[in-house]
């Protein structure tokens, strides 16, 4: 069951709307489809009787997919930052985000096949950078900095000063 949400990302596809939810809510427990509204005229984005707005939940988050046609492609300037509980679920997740065209980018970013970008980012990470020690901060953002997955293990090195 879907919650009333006042504020509801809504991500914007070419046409692979359906494809992208079937994909994401089969990676994240706690998800869902509610709802696959279908055009009731050619659009744009669409042709009439075709999947134009699913509503799902993610984790359970409620968004909207649009197959909103090719006027607009995701970017970096939005990001879905997903908190990690473990480096187990760092690499779970990471291996998902990035199978068949997804790309590793920097410091825990991913790019899906969508196109989508992601920060797959593990709790211990922001407990160690907000230690009231800079030293230790310091030495944590500078490890980060040259990883591409984030590695628990090596950022705990980091802390630790070895």
């Amino acid at each position: 069951m879907v919650l009333h949400q006042k504020i509801t990302p809504c991500l914007w596809f070419e046409g692979n709307a359906e494809e992208a939810v079937q994909f994401y809510t089969s990676v994240f427990p706690n998800s869902s489809v509610s709802a696959v509204h279908r055009s009731r005229t050619d659009t744009p984005g669409s042709k009439e009787g075709a999947v134009l707005l699913i509503l799902f939940t993610l984790a359970g988050q409620n968004y909207q997919a649009l197959n909103g046609g090719p006027h607009d492609k995701f970017n970096d300037a939005i990001s879905l930052s997903v908190d990690c509980e473990d480096q187990a679920e760092v690499d779970r997740l990471w291996a998902a985000l990035t199978v068949d065209g997804g790309r590793p980018v920097q410091c825990g970013w991913l790019k899906d096949k969508f196109g989508l970008s992601w920060q797959i980012v593990p709790r211990r990470l922001i407990e160690l950078m907000s230690d009231p020690d800079a030293n230790k901060g310091r030495r944590v953002m500078q490890a980060l900095m040259q990883m591409v997955k984030i590695d628990v293990a090596q950022l705990e090195a980091a802390y630790a000063g070895y």
